[in-house]
């Protein structure tokens, strides 16, 4: 059986149980529908719950199509690689590839990586800020919800690690943006005045940087 939802054209294939009570839809990696359910669910009624479904089937499928891309390809500054398996001991970045062994910490390399250059471009914006400001310790850990947070007690500013696979454009408007809340700890109109001075493009960065999280 095949159905076809916003122009994509889908194998549905019927896993019949005596133990389903329920009948339950999921899109697998080979990016096909799979349906479990009873004996007696007749295929029209299996048709209509897909067709009732459209909306999630489609968003499993994103899901599933995004989650194939991040383990075939590998993002660095806004770059992507496609990624090599080989026996090796060191991650080696190439022109249009990375090689790695399957086992390799890519997180701890990518992190040696973010040191060098997010000290870099902190102290590239830092230079050309516009206020007089202490300069801030640097601390850079993987965040979930955030791409980079200013504890101005302590003049603390963390970046998110996931910067480092993003152009360098996005890495400079979080650091201008946690800087400027060394001058104003709040998200006033005069500290989006001093971010705008920094960086004159912030909020074409700012909404493209929402599709990321």
């Amino acid at each position: 059986m095949k159905v076809v939802i916003d122009d994509i054209e889908f194998e549905v294939l019927i896993v019949r149980k005596k133990s389903n009570k329920n009948t339950y839809l999921r899109v697998n990696e080979d990016l096909n529908i799979y349906v479990t359910t009873n004996y007696f669910t007749r295929d029209k009624d299996i048709l209509k719950l897909i067709n009732d479904n459209q909306k999630s089937i489609i968003r499993m499928y994103k899901q599933r199509v995004a989650r194939k891309e991040s383990e075939e390809t590998f993002s660095y500054l806004g770059k992507k690689y496609d990624i090599v398996y080989l026996n090796s001991k060191e991650a080696i970045l190439g022109e249009e590839k990375l090689l790695i062994s399957k086992d390799y910490d890519i997180n701890k390399w990518l992190l040696k990586r973010a040191s060098v250059v997010f000290k870099i471009e902190l102290d590239k914006i830092y230079n050309i800020f516009p206020v007089s400001i202490p300069y801030p310790s640097l601390t850079i850990r993987s965040m979930k919800t955030r791409w980079g947070v200013c504890n101005v007690k302590t003049k603390r500013v963390t970046l998110n690690l996931e910067l480092i696979k993003k152009d360098i454009k996005y890495l400079d408007y979080v650091i201008a943006h946690e800087l400027s809340h060394l001058v104003y700890p709040n998200h006033s109109k005069n500290f989006w005045a001093l971010v705008e001075r920094v960086i004159p493009n912030y909020k074409i960065l700012r909404k493209e940087m929402r599709s990321y999280e």
